[in-house]
């Protein structure tokens, strides 16, 4: 179970969220927030979940990071010719020790959220951790993104898909957006963005049936690190022969 008491160390920082994401989150949303920090804390023990558990770690390269992707769902005033859509149904495609699919389902408890995990413990540690949260709209599935593409109860199923960590930006269109409805929404979380980056990542996009909408550059709040989030919008369907076979996109990126 996961510890109920809210001294946990993690810095809560208001002013930090509000500068830089123009939002931060209430005290109900942070209260589960610090759970959930504990919750992975404890699931640490058991599985190799993350590296980042120090307070300022978790705060930044977890809960900021995610919401920093998430930020045009968010902010009342984000840019409105971005034209993002309602979301009813996400996805978090190589979830890990779920991020940023969690903060999301936490920030927007109204989203059906999908975390995706190729690890039979880690699905089954985080479908625990959503039930203690109370994230009643929250699942958890074991299975390749390669595999998920192509079954029709998730392919071009899904509003929003969140991928972050999980491979270079061409890898994670493949994965991503054969889940994502037309209209939909991709979101890549990136480090550093380079020029040929961006290039290669519009090609692979077209041959997905996408286009680059935006890419936002952020500065990381406490260690003034580079980040990237670029959101990728469906604009017809993927062809079929998308994702390719297990492993593919990985070898022979687009």
């Amino acid at each position: 179970m996961i510890s109920t008491a809210l001294n946990s160390g993690l810095p809560r920082r208001a002013d930090l969220w509000q500068t830089t994401l123009g939002w931060q989150p209430g005290d109900d949303l942070w209260r589960q927030l610090e759970q959930l920090y504990h919750g992975i804390l404890e699931g640490n023990r058991q599985l190799n979940l993350t590296r980042l558990t120090t307070p300022d770690d978790f705060w930044e390269k977890h809960l900021w990071d995610a919401y920093s992707g998430l930020w045009p769902w968010l902010v009342p005033d984000a840019p409105r010719d971005w034209a993002v859509p309602a979301v009813t149904r996400a996805i978090d495609i190589g979830t890990g020790a779920g991020f940023p699919g969690l903060p999301a389902a936490i920030a927007q408890p109204q989203w059906q959220v999908t975390l995706l995990d190729s690890t039979q413990k880690k699905v089954r540690f985080l479908a625990e951790l959503a039930d203690q949260l109370g994230l009643t709209g929250v699942r958890a599935i074991a299975e390749r993104a390669e595999c998920l593409g192509h079954q029709p109860a998730h392919r071009e199923q899904y509003d929003l898909a969140l991928l972050r960590a999980v491979g270079s930006a061409t890898t994670c269109a493949e994965y991503g957006l054969p889940l994502v409805k037309v209209g939909g929404i991709a979101v890549l979380y990136r480090g550093q963005w380079s020029h040929e980056e961006a290039q290669a990542l519009r090609q692979a996009a077209g041959n997905l049936g996408a286009s680059v909408l935006a890419t936002q550059a952020w500065t990381t709040p406490l260690t003034q690190g580079q980040r990237h989030c670029v959101y990728l919008r469906k604009n017809r369907p993927t062809p079929d022969a998308f994702p390719r076979a297990v492993g593919i996109p990985t070898k022979q990126p687009l």
